[in-house]
């Protein structure tokens, strides 16, 4: 499991784990542009938070409208062991540039500076329905993490959480190559 250290002190790790199970102040769900939550990630943020994740998503959008590509919205946790639910609407690639999963990372990571939350766990963003590469998406999110992560104030603690040796493997490549400096493994 490889694990960095900033200069600022913020730690990374990336891990194979469930997001649903993680303690963490934030988690982040892949979303899609309408918090519509019925699949992967999302469909299994719901199920183990309970209903009022989608029942909060909703009344977002009907407040709001959608949540651009790059944007987030955030939620209760309901059930799970997080305090809130980040929802970060990644690129489906092939149709959108997939430089904005830079955005949605970046914005997720200054949402959690706003809460004044100490810890957030992201998933491997648009790497599923949305059909993004792992190397790509890996490389994308080391780079922004990399370049927020000297910023963070509240933030101390980032979980890269990924479900599966295929995508464990390829991120904890990436991120070591991407972040060789910072790595305490």
């Amino acid at each position: 499991m490889p694990s960095f250290k900033f200069p600022n002190g913020a730690m990374l790790e990336v891990t194979k784990c469930d997001i649903t199970e993680v303690q963490a102040d934030v988690i982040v769900n892949a979303a899609n542009s309408y918090l519509e939550h019925g699949g992967g990630v999302a469909g299994a943020i719901v199920r183990r938070g309970g209903w009022v994740i989608q029942e909060e998503s909703r009344e977002w959008i009907r407040k709001y409208g959608p949540v651009p590509v790059g944007g987030v919205a955030v939620t209760s946790a309901g059930r799970l062991k997080a305090k809130y639910v980040i929802h970060a609407v990644g690129p489906r690639c092939g149709i959108e540039p997939i430089e904005k999963l830079d955005d949605a990372v970046t914005n997720s990571l200054r949402k959690a500076e706003e809460l004044n939350l100490t810890s957030i766990a992201f998933p491997a963003i648009s790497t599923g329905i949305f059909g993004c590469p792992y190397d790509e998406a890996a490389r994308v999110m080391a780079r922004a993490i990399r370049r927020e992560a000297l910023g963070l104030r509240s933030v101390r603690r980032i979980i890269i959480c990924l479900y599966g040796d295929e995508v464990f493997n390829v991120f904890s490549r990436v991120f070591s190559e991407e972040l060789g400096e910072y790595n305490l493994s």
